[in-house]
C-alpha cells in the first residue's frame, strides 16, 4: 500500500520505520534537509511538502501535535480517495470537520510510546466507518496491537480522552500517596520500589517508579497530558458532563512539576 506520512517525529519516526519494514511504499514529510535525512534512514522516501506525501496515496497518516495542525493540513490539501488516519489526540469535532469536506477519515489516537511502536504493540482506539477502519487496519497493523474499533467517527477520541483523564487522576493519587507516605516517615524512593509489587500497582505507578519520582514523571509526560486534559475538560463542559471523583486527582496529576 502507498502511505503518505505527516509528522515523523518522536512517535511518527518509528511508525514510518515499521511501515517501510512491512513493505508499504511510504512517503514521509521532512521540511528540512536534516528531517529528510532522518526519514531516509527509516527506509521511507523523504519529501519536502505535504502534497508530495499525499499524492497517489491509498492512506495518509497524520501524527501531529494539535487539533489546529490537523485542521490546517486538512483544509489546505486534497486527499482524493485516500483514507486519512488521524493519530493526534484532540476534540472529536476536528475529525468531524474533516469528514464534512468529503474526506474519508478515521480517528486513531494511541496509547503507548516509541518503545511500544518499535515492538509493534501500540494500542490504537479507532473510530470511523467500517470500510475506512478496514483500510486503516492494513496500515496500523505494521506497528499497533491491539487495534480497537470502538465505534463511529469521533469515538476513538472520546475513549482516549476518558483514558487520559483516568491516567492523570491515577498520577494525582500516586502523588498524594507519596505525600502521605512522607508524613509517615517513608521516603519516596522506598515507596516507589515497593508499591509496584503490590495490589496498589497501576500503569501510572509503574511509570512513576521507572522515572524515580512523581516530579520526574510529570516532567516527562506533562506537555502531552496537559494538552489532552484541556481538551477533555472543554468537551465535558460543552456537553455538560460530570467528571465526578476524577476531577480532584486529575488536577493534581497534571499539576506543573
Amino acid at each position: 500500500m502507498r502511505v503518505g506520512f505527516i509528522g515523523a517525529g518522536r512517535m511518527g519516526a518509528p511508525m514510518v520505520a515499521r511501515l517501510a519494514r512491512a513493505g508499504h511504499e511510504v512517503r514521509a514529510l521532512g521540511r528540512s534537509a536534516e528531517a529528510r535525512a532522518a526519514v531516509a534512514e527509516t527506509g521511507a522516501v523523504p519529501v519536502s511538502t505535504a502534497a508530495e506525501a499525499i499524492s497517489g496515496a491509498d492512506a495518509v497518516v497524520l501524527c501531529v501535535f494539535t487539533d489546529d495542525q490537523v485542521r490546517e493540513i486538512c483544509s489546505a490539501e486534497s486527499f482524493g480517495s485516500a483514507t486519512v488516519i488521524v493519530h493526534t489526540t484532540g476534540n472529536p469535532e476536528t475529525v468531524g470537520a474533516v469528514a464534512a469536506r468529503g474526506v474519508r477519515v478515521v480517528d486513531a489516537p494511541v496509547s503507548g510510546g516509541p518503545h511500544d511502536i518499535a515492538r509493534g504493540s501500540l494500542t490504537v482506539f479507532l473510530g470511523g466507518a467500517e470500510a475506512d477502519a478496514a483500510v486503516a487496519r492494513e496500515v496500523l497493523s505494521a506497528y499497533a496491537a491491539p487495534i480497537l474499533h470502538v465505534g463511529p467517527l469521533g469515538a476513538g477520541q472520546r475513549v482516549k480522552l476518558v483514558n487520559n483523564a483516568l491516567f492523570a487522576a491515577q498520577i494525582g493519587l500516586v502523588a498524594d500517596a507519596v505525600r502521605f507516605g512522607s508524613e509517615l516517615g517513608l521516603p519516596e524512593e522506598a515507596l516507589l520500589a515497593a508499591l509496584p509489587h503490590a495490589s496498589g500497582n497501576s500503569r501510572a505507578l509503574a511509570g512513576i517508579a521507572a522515572k524515580g519520582s512523581v516530579a520526574e514523571f510529570r516532567s516527562s509526560v506533562g506537555e502531552f497530558l496537559r494538552k489532552d486534559i484541556t481538551v477533555a475538560r472543554a468537551l465535558a463542559d460543552a456537553l455538560g458532563a460530570d467528571l465526578g471523583l476524577l476531577a480532584t486527582p486529575l488536577d493534581a496529576g497534571v499539576a506543573q512539576p
